[in-house]
């Protein structure tokens, strides 16, 4: 790869750093002139029209959303989704994320779709040979769940009554039948992904590469079994990743407790606070600081640990209790806290396990045993009273830990695991650091990593144990079976019985293999491997997979020597109107099928994409409403581009708008001043929006191609360009306008195309000339001749245009009434915008006939209206073309009769003492601030009727 320099940020930097890692080098394509072939000219792509795929704005009112699906398959259909590696430039490759396969698609999802999608249009059009793996990951708590609800909601029978075998047949046939809806989903959001090359993480090829990457990591001595700490399931019944836990703020109970202290009197006790009371049975230990002098005569001694029958603990001291929090004493239960858990193993403490799988207490808790920890929790409680053990509780919040997939409260557990040793792994990571090939926040890699989960569904570790032999230490590690037991009988004898571990690896095990995987390894004579790794870029969510991240780029450089993506891409979340997190309890989930239905699916791209990158975004129907309009826009402007191009037979029309060559300065310079101004900006604006694409600033994008074709093609230039298209004098007039008209819409839809893929491609499909589809169209060439000059002139005219607009509506002229004007300005100014007189006519909606160009004010600038349009451009508008001046008085005097009526009862409020004193403080300040406004108001209007009377005097 020739992409350089790549970054990897943690999640907690996001904020500090740019979310967007890149490096300085661009890419620089040569793309092919515009041009029209004056004797080939199709309204539709050939096969696109015979298959009904495309309807054009000349017959369809406004763009319809139900044929994006039709497009999207005849892109499909085409091929155009995979990689043209004839290109032979550099390739663009991205691994999509798996989603899970029991997964239905949110918002979330359109954002990463649409922020990928984006990427992978534009260096397709730039030439690059551009490769989107798609694929799906088998979920292994979440998918073994939804089988067993299944399963008990349909025919009333559990999991543990089948056998593994026929737990999985059920399990692979409810992803047969109902797997692929996310993908069908992802879909109709327009990713245009290579589907040929669709991958799902319990597939052959990346079985094959877990298998090869777990033999290999246990032979460098990288993965080993231990009983650790862990988060623990009770309802799953296994282990779960950090990232399948979720925090959450919620009110509880603060129990305190008194510990006795052993050899003491009856005042000698300690008082220890605890959210957790069931978990004492496990204490080895109780700390408190060591300059606490409440405690510091306890410290050495022991304590009775309550409801335990006399069983003793010491008293210790440790700088890690917070002297500040309960009563200053800490209950030390290794087997149910981490924090206490790492205390124990760096004091040495015994570890107690006071927990089945289950969730129930066991025969440690003595008469508790059997019981589930919550109701242990209140018997407990209730006995510690009758004891006078109970001190009392209080209400008190606490951070408390829930599966993501059930929402069971999850019980920190030491259990026997597998685990991948990460330090040498990270040291690794850390070379590359310092090589800079990227960036990694190591202190995020304090511990290793669980990789065993005791589920049904997922690949099974490749460990065989030996029967009638310890598991801890008599096991083999094969990739088969069949290899295990050789490997067995070679060791222990011909009669050698073995049996697997009924484990399976942690889901994130396998897609931390995912973007060298999908491409064929452990093969890495795989041409996929060859062709596209290490791929481009990795693009994900700033909140939930910086673990994800880098433990794809430990595993790249442990198994490919290589780091696996060169640039990774954070995005946001995706909020609701007022800035909350979608949630169903809240009932603010937006749904992105519902959302394409009712705006279409440009729309909701274009509203997620115009985000500021790794920024959250607030989503609204005013955004998306906004940007359907856009899409209407689109449309319309499509509409008259075509509606004013010439017959497909007029051969001489045609001909005289391809000899226009607008990369060439000679050209730029003979165009008229709107054409030279519009075909200027539009160079300028590809310039930008290419640099902006290539720095990933997609949002910039988005907004600067909107402008520009909202404001300066669609608001100005087609409205000039009428001034030329509805003239009688034939094609020399109207060939200019035809020809910049085409160029520059259909570089827009290029710019576009990437955002808004399906209302581009069917305005692309209905232009005349079109012999390829836009998604494979060429990128609009850089570094384009631009006119400086003719933008500031026409910049001018725009100013003067305003001018006039604006004297207008202030004095209510019909919009359809002509009006006269006489310009006032230099020789130099004069020659260029009288030139353009028919435009300005046209814009200002000014009376061609009595439009005058000077240097000097006019005779009857007494009765004219004023206006200053920039240094040297001036205006004068003749008062009576505009209103008649009697009816215009009189409408004004009554007009300031009662805005001076208002006034005084906002006046005389305000000099009222009892509303000062009584009326609230904002109340008070809304009057004022209308006061004010209204004083205004008045000097305006009064200033605006004494004009009018001196303009009768005058006349007079």
């Amino acid at each position: 790869m020739a992409l350089s320099n790549p970054l990897l940020l943690s999640s907690c930097s996001f904020h500090r750093l740019n979310p967007l890692l890149f490096s300085r080098r661009c890419y620089g394509t040569k793309l092919s002139q515009w041009h029209f072939n004056s004797f080939n000219h199709r309204f539709f792509a050939i096969a696109a029209s015979q298959n009904g795929v495309f309807t054009s704005p000349e017959v369809a009112k406004c763009f319809d959303f139900a044929s994006e699906e039709r497009i999207y398959n005849w892109w499909d259909s085409q091929g155009y989704f995979k990689p043209n590696v004839d290109r032979g430039n550099d390739p663009f490759v991205i691994s999509m994320p798996p989603p899970n396969v029991t997964g239905f698609l949110h918002m979330g999802h359109a954002m990463f779709v649409t922020l990928e999608d984006i990427m992978v249009r534009y260096h397709r059009m730039k030439g690059r040979p551009t490769l989107w793996i798609p694929g799906t990951d088998h979920a292994g708590i979440a998918t073994q769940l939804v089988v067993e609800r299944m399963l008990a909601s349909e025919e009333g029978i559990k999991r543990v009554e089948l056998s593994r075998d026929e737990f999985t047949s059920r399990v692979w046939d409810w992803k047969e039948k109902y797997g692929g809806t996310i993908i069908n989903q992802i879909k109709r959001l327009g990713a245009s992904c290579d589907w040929t090359r669709e991958h799902f993480t319990l597939d052959e090829q990346l079985s094959r590469a877990v298998i090869e990457a777990f033999v290999s990591l246990h032979e460098k001595g990288l993965i080993y079994q231990g009983s650790y700490m862990v988060n623990w399931s009770p309802s799953l019944q296994t282990a779960v990743s950090d990232l399948e836990v979720e925090y959450s703020e919620e009110p509880g109970t603060l129990y305190y407790v008194k510990y006795r202290v052993a050899g003491g009197s009856k005042s000698d006790f300690l008082t220890i606070a605890t959210t957790r009371p069931e978990t004492l049975f496990g204490d080895t230990a109780i700390a408190v600081h060591p300059q606490d002098d409440r405690y510091s005569k306890y410290i050495g001694r022991q304590a009775i640990v309550p409801m335990t029958f006399g069983r003793h603990i010491p008293i210790i001291s440790d700088k890690y209790v917070d002297k500040d929090f309960g009563t200053g004493v800490l209950k030390v239960s290794p087997g149910h806290d981490h924090n206490d858990y790492l205390l124990a193993r760096k004091l040495g403490l015994p570890i107690l396990n006071v927990m089945n799988k289950d969730g129930t207490l066991n025969e440690v808790a003595g008469l508790y045993c059997g019981l589930d920890r919550f109701e242990a929790r209140k018997k407990l409680w209730s006995d510690l009273e009758e004891t006078g053990l109970a001190v009392k509780k209080e209400p008190h919040t606490s951070r408390v830990p829930r599966s993501q997939r059930g929402g069971e409260v999850i019980e920190p557990l030491v259990s026997r695991q597998w685990f991948v040793s990460m330090e040498p792994l990270a040291e690794k990571a850390l070379h590359a650091v310092e090589k800079g090939e990227l960036k990694i926040i190591p202190e995020r890699f304090e511990k290793d990593w669980c990789i065993s989960r005791q589920l049904w569904w997922g690949h099974r570790i490749p460990v065989w144990y030996i029967e009638g032999k310890d598991c801890e230490e008599e096991y083999v590690v094969a990739k088969t079976a069949e290899e295990a037991l050789a490997k067995a009988q070679q060791k222990y004898g011909k009669n050698v019985e073995i049996y697997q571990d009924p484990d399976v690896l942690d889901t994130w095990f396998s897609s931390a293999l995912w973007p060298f995987s999908t491409l064929g390894w452990p093969d890495v004579s795989a041409e996929d491997f060859k062709q596209f790794y290490p791929t481009t870029l990795l693009e994900t969510g700033h909140d939930i997979l910086f673990f994800w991240v880098a433990r794809m780029v430990m595993m790249g450089i442990e198994f490919t020597g290589t780091v696996p993506f060169s640039y990774v891409y954070l995005h946001g979340l995706i909020r609701d109107s007022q800035g909350r997190k979608m949630s169903k309890t809240l009932g603010n989930v937006v749904d992105p099928i519902d959302t394409i239905k009712e705006f279409g699916t440009d729309a909701l791209r274009f509203t997620l994409a115009l985000g500021t990158a790794g920024q959250d975004l607030n989503l609204s129907t005013e955004r998306l409403t906004s940007n359907k309009a856009f899409t209407n826009k689109l449309w319309n402007a499509g509409k008259f581009v075509l509606q004013n191009l010439p017959s497909k037979d007029d051969t001489s029309a045609w001909e005289s708008i391809a000899d226009y060559k607008f990369d060439q300065a000679e050209t730029l310079g003979q165009l008229p001043l709107p054409e030279t101004w519009v075909v200027s900006k539009l160079h300028m604006l590809i310039d930008t929006v290419t640099t902006s694409y290539d720095r990933f600033f997609f949002g910039d994008v988005g907004r600067e191609t909107y402008d520009f074709f909202w404001s300066d093609f669609a608001d100005w230039y087609i409205e000039a360009s009428k001034a030329r298209l509805y003239k009688v004098e034939g094609h020399s007039v109207a060939s200019v306008a035809q020809a910049v008209l085409l160029y520059v819409f259909e570089n827009i839809l290029k710019m576009l195309h990437p955002f808004m893929p399906f209302v581009t491609e069917a305005l692309w499909q209905a232009l005349p000339g079109r012999n390829e589809a836009l998604i494979v169209s060429s990128w609009p060439q850089t570094s384009l001749p631009r006119d400086a000059i003719s933008i500031k002139k026409f910049e001018n005219l725009q100013s003067l245009t305003r001018a006039i607009r604006n004297a207008r509506a202030e004095y209510s002229v019909e919009p359809a009434k002509r009006i006269s004007a006489s310009i006032v300005a230099s020789t130099e100014v004069i020659h260029y915008i009288s030139r353009e007189k028919d435009v300005l006519a046209l814009l200002s909606r000014l009376d061609l006939q009595n439009l005058y160009f000077t240097g000097s004010p006019p005779g009857d600038a007494n009765q004219s209206v004023h206006l200053v349009a920039g240094e040297g451009l001036e205006a004068y508008l003749p008062l009576a073309d505009m209103v008649d001046i009697s009816d215009e008085v009189q409408r004004l005097s009554k007009r300031l009769s009662k805005m001076q009526t208002e006034y005084d009862g906002l006046v005389a409020r305000l000099r009222s003492p009892n509303f000062l004193e009584k009326a609230p403080e904002k109340i008070v300040h809304e009057v004022r601030e209308k006061a004010a406004e209204a004083e205004e108001k008045i000097t305006l209007t009064r200033n605006r009727l004494d004009f009018l009377k001196s303009t009768v005097l005058v006349a007079d």
